[in-house]
């Protein structure tokens, strides 16, 4: 028997290998280069996101597969790519001043959060198990070290060490279960293993797939594996917990989608039930614990979890009702208004000193109006309230449950929302109503120019996803 290799096609795998090489290159200049600032290796990291955007752009539609079909760069996998490079652009803009502030390192900052991206649009390629556990390796190691980032901070050190330790569990059952699957169908494709039609009763094949559904539910947020978010997103640095709220959902949503619409159905293995119950609790559970929340990080993080429950729908809906179109169209409108909230955030503090209670919030719109008025339309848009982008994203997955015949899903969600209006209001109310925090008013601060831009752009995006989203949407929709 003669050894075929696997055919040697890069250019699908173009969008993950830039940013590595870009990581690379931030390395070098960091470890050879004299001078203190570093900030000029931002615009390296900055040129080579462009570049993979613009390459992933021009991949769509082509749908590319290489290595034996394990690298599948089609609509949904490039459109998650966009959503993670310009999540990762935004992040490095957001981060500069942050940075600066705190007197931490340029250098090593920027290589691991572009070997985060790296991962994460592997991840959303990968159409091969031991691919997909490459992807959440590569970003997962990235991000532990950048929760941990700011040093002198016993916060940051704490959402560091808690992030690893739940992911390494996580990862653990995600390798487990891939190990499962193949000793149930004798392969790691997911084509393969969806041609293993005799695996619907098999033990190991159950077992593969709920492990496998641990190690998802972990990335994303999905209860009961949720209990990490809130301590971490409190205690990293800002703009990684706005990097990983977006980018880490996204980037693992795409391969969960992948995986239960691909490999799972043939099997005959009826999972959507079982995903709409999780879909409910999590929504549920992620909404009531925030109302309770007075740090609008954790607020946001409880958030999270319940933006994971409505994403969750789109995948029960499934490909026929539009419910991957719908879930990429929310990938990019949650990617837009959650960077908004977190840019916000950060430009409402003062040097090293952040608003990050409710307190601290009082009277903010009387020192920073703009920011105060950012923050607003993010979590107004987070909220559902027209005409923002958050409004569209979920009419579009409430809309597609209801095409698949789970009206009552979509009830659930729309009086979800309506119990997120509580809490999002809340910030508001204290920016606008009450008098200025103690403290604040006497040390106002200037925005930086690349933060106030960075937050602007967002803002702007987060409203015009919402007044005109149809080219977005047709660009969804081309993900089916």
């Amino acid at each position: 028997m003669n050894f075929v290799p696997p055919e040697i096609n890069l250019v699908p795998l173009m969008p993950a290998i830039i940013p590595a090489v870009t990581a690379m290159l931030v390395m070098l200049g960091d470890a050879l280069l004299p001078g203190n600032n570093k900030r000029w290796l931002a615009f390296v990291a900055l040129a080579g996101l462009t570049l993979a955007g613009v390459q992933t752009f021009v991949l769509y539609d082509a749908n590319l597969s290489a290595f034996n079909n394990s690298v599948l760069a089609d609509n949904l996998a490039l459109g998650v790519a966009l959503v993670v490079i310009v999540a990762a652009f935004v992040t490095i803009l957001l981060s500069l001043d942050y940075l600066r502030a705190r007197n931490l390192d340029f250098g090593e900052y920027l290589a691991l959060l572009l070997g985060a991206t790296s991962g994460m649009i592997l991840m959303a390629l990968a159409n091969d198990l031991i691919v997909m556990f490459l992807g959440l390796e590569l970003f997962s190691l990235p991000l532990y070290v950048l929760c941990a980032f700011w040093r002198t901070n016993n916060m940051s050190l704490e959402a560091g060490m808690k992030y690893f330790l739940l992911g390494a569990f996580s990862s653990a059952f995600f390798l487990y279960g891939v190990a499962l699957l193949y000793g149930a169908t004798g392969s790691t494709n997911l084509d393969v293993i969806a041609s293993a039609t005799n695996s619907s009763g098999n033990v190991l094949f159950l077992m593969g797939i709920g492990l496998l559904l641990v190690g998802f539910g972990f990335k994303v947020g999905l209860v009961p594996f949720q209990w990490w978010m809130p301590d971490v997103y409190e205690g990293a640095p800002t703009p990684i917990t706005a990097f990983m709220s977006v980018a880490t959902k996204a980037a693992a949503f795409a391969a969960f989608f992948r995986t239960f619409l691909v490999a799972v159905p043939a099997s005959g293995l009826d999972w959507q039930m079982v995903l709409a119950i999780l879909a409910v609790v999590t929504m549920t559970l992620g909404n009531v614990a925030a109302l309770v929340q007075s740090n609008i990080k954790r607020m946001l993080a409880y958030s999270s979890i319940a933006h994971a429950g409505y994403i969750l729908v789109a995948l029960v809906a499934g490909e026929a009702a539009g419910g991957t179109s719908a879930a990429l169209f929310y990938f990019a409108a949650y990617a837009v208004m959650n960077l908004a909230a977190f840019g916000a955030v950060i430009a409402l503090g003062n040097g090293e000193r952040e608003r990050v209670s409710f307190a601290d919030l009082a009277g903010a719109a009387q020192q920073k109006p703009w920011a105060a008025a950012a923050l607003a339309i993010s979590l107004l848009s987070l909220a559902g309230f027209p005409p923002f982008a958050g409004f569209v994203a979920k009419f579009f997955v409430f809309g597609a449950a209801v095409n698949a015949g789970y009206v009552w899903l979509a009830i659930l969600g729309v009086l979800n929302s309506l119990v997120s209006v509580y809490y999002y209001l809340g910030p508001v109310v204290r920016m606008y109503m009450n008098p200025p925090a103690e403290g604040w008013a006497q040390t106002p601060s200037r925005t930086p120019v690349i933060l106030a831009f960075a937050v602007v752009v967002v803002v702007l995006l987060t409203i015009g996803l919402g007044l005109f989203p149809s080219e977005v949407i047709q660009f969804a929709q081309a993900a089916r």
